[in-house]
């Protein structure tokens, strides 16, 4: 019997719901100081204790997946936990493309997909001696907005790298992509592009609510200049969002060139579950600063599913659920080839 498994972080709650819904047995790796939260929830049928989650790379491991004819659905914790090449040698049928998650990692990879998909973006800046205006520094692959920060100037830009070397978030400028700032309000486009059907659907929106940025829009301006620290852009929640219908046929056009180009540039191409990132100015146009080539925690949102699953699905249907039906459908179709590498 085929089994979904992931890791316990990140959204693995509503993957392994969902895939318990579909009638998969589910089973979570999880770090042992986790234990206690995770045998809380009876959907969850095993729980693989670790030391770290690196350990689904060794051989006892990687065993006992195979034994369960497992399927790994990966998210954001195993791209920030392992480097791409770790994450491609997994001997064990990922979800969706593998190789496309190296694409994600690497902002300037990110950056040639994102031109290849014709999304409106801002403009990179390829050294911080050309600062010229509001720029954010972004460390490489799923780091969730830690260690992020704003600048307008050279000496700003060193001041805050330098902090992040002492706090041994980087290791020099290698480490920091940077990008003019896109002003706006925020929007994570959620959606799955399944290659059985050939058909991509708009799953739902969320906002980030990120620590301290937003906290330190509490605070009246004359004491935020006098604060002396990093204001991280690290990530705490998500909250809903729901856009104006005149947008939806441009949310749409923008995720098929997407998939498109995911296509030409990393095959097999864009499957199954991904997120466009960015925010719409007050012409309501769409700039996309980043892409998820995988689940995102925003969609943890929608359990029960999202206004935008509802016009496709007269069901509760997660994201975490439409993997498995995807899994599923592939088993009995015999076209598993298609939506796992």
């Amino acid at each position: 019997m085929t089994s979904i498994v992931t890791l316990g972080s990140h959204c693995a709650l509503q993957v392994l719901k969902g895939a318990k819904d579909e009638g998969f047995k589910t089973l979570l790796i999880c770090e042992k100081k986790r234990e206690k939260l995770y045998r809380r929830f009876a959907f969850i049928d095993e729980l693989i204790l670790v030391n770290s989650f690196n350990e689904i790379l060794e051989q006892h491991c990687i065993a006992k997946l195979k034994e369960q004819e497992s399927i790994v659905i990966p998210h954001g914790t195993l791209i920030s936990q392992m480097s791409s090449s770790e994450i491609e040698s997994i001997k064990v049928p990922i979800f969706g493309n593998k190789w496309i998650l190296r694409w994600e990692s690497n902002r300037n990879m990110k950056e040639k997909m994102m031109l290849e998909s014709k999304l409106p973006m801002p403009k990179s800046v390829s050294s911080y001696k050309e600062i010229n205006g509001l720029v954010i520094a972004k460390r490489h692959g799923a780091a969730g907005g830690k260690g992020y920060f704003l600048t307008s100037s050279a000496e700003g830009y060193k001041k805050e790298r330098d902090k992040l070397i002492a706090q041994g978030l980087i290791k020099g400028d290698d480490d920091l992509y940077l990008q003019e700032y896109a002003f706006g309000v925020s929007a994570y486009l959620q959606y799955f592009y399944s290659p059985i059907n050939k058909n991509l659907e708009f799953f739902g929106v969320d906002r980030r609510y990120e620590s301290d940025i937003d906290g330190l829009g509490r605070i009246p301006a004359q004491q935020q200049m006098s604060v002396d620290k990093i204001s991280s852009f690290n990530v705490i929640g998500n909250s809903p969002l729901v856009l104006r219908e005149s947008l939806l046929d441009e949310v749409y056009t923008m995720g098929e060139r997407f998939v498109e180009a995911a296509n030409r540039l990393a095959p097999p191409g864009m499957n199954g579950p991904f997120c466009l990132e960015g925010v719409y100015d007050e012409n309501g146009q769409f700039t996309s600063f980043e892409f998820s080539a995988r689940i995102v925690a925003g969609t943890n949102l929608y359990v029960d599913g999202s206004p935008y699953s509802a016009f496709i699905y007269n069901e509760p249907m997660s994201m975490g659920r439409r993997i498995a039906r995807e899994i599923r459908i592939g088993k009995e179709k015999g076209e598993l080839s298609k939506i796992v590498t």
